[in-house]
């Protein structure tokens, strides 16, 4: 079950980590630190896509917005990940738009400087291709997922991913501080739908709630709850 999980995460970070001491080194010497305070766009659609970003601290959600003007939210993005690069490699506008969900320290690299380490990183475009390959499954399961499954068994899936986008290694802890307007946006309903089932979660003890922070307190329960 944990690997059908694991095919709905990017794994971005794994085209730096994949990388030698060495090269990762000279890859993060082009960069170029900036922040974003919570609410504020990294990029937005429609945008020409300018360099590669690095998520250094904090949260950001990627999106696109309807015809409604409702938003629906494809991924969240932590520590370590990298982003931006899909529209930048195909020379094309941005598809998507990219908000800081936190306050955001980020790693910005120029498209210039990206064609330099593309040619003398002799691995880096594999990495990039075995990633956007990666994630173009990922979409297409997360499409297959909005459309088929029962919303309850949609929550169920979703806190289990955000348990780990949200969790603190040095911590050891995982609370969910996604506000709830975007959690529905990322599972697909009405806010109020989402309230009535997370109060139908917390009184089956499946997880509890602190000052709005989700805790998942039966993982398990969980997991076959949500039918993968």
């Amino acid at each position: 079950m944990r690997k059908k999980i694991d095919k709905l995460k990017f794994d971005s970070d794994k085209i730096l980590t994949s990388l030698s001491n060495h090269d990762r080194k000279y890859f993060l010497s082009f960069a170029q630190e900036l922040a974003f305070k919570k609410g504020k766009l990294i990029f937005y659609e429609e945008g020409i896509p300018t360099g590669l970003f690095i998520l250094k601290s904090g949260k950001a959600k990627i999106y696109k917005t309807g015809i409604y003007g409702k938003d629906q939210i494809f991924y969240i993005y932590k520590k370590g990940d990298l982003f931006g690069y899909h529209a930048l490699l195909a020379n094309e506008k941005y598809e998507d738009a990219c908000e800081a969900l936190e306050d955001c320290e980020v790693l910005f690299i120029s498209k210039t400087d990206m064609g330099i380490l593309l040619e003398e990183i002799k691995n880096l475009k594999t990495l990039f291709i075995q990633n956007m390959s990666h994630e173009f499954g990922v979409l297409v399961n997360t499409i297959t997922i909005l459309a088929q499954k029962p919303l309850r068994e949609r929550l169920a899936l979703y806190l289990l991913i955000l348990h780990e986008t949200y969790y603190d290694e040095s911590a050891q802890v995982a609370g969910i501080k996604l506000p709830r307007e975007d959690m529905a946006n990322v599972i697909g309903t009405a806010r109020e739908s989402l309230g009535r089932l997370l109060k139908e979660f917390k009184e089956d003890g499946l997880i509890s709630i602190h000052h709005r922070t989700i805790i998942i307190q039966k993982y398990n329960d969980l997991l076959l709850l949500a039918n993968l």
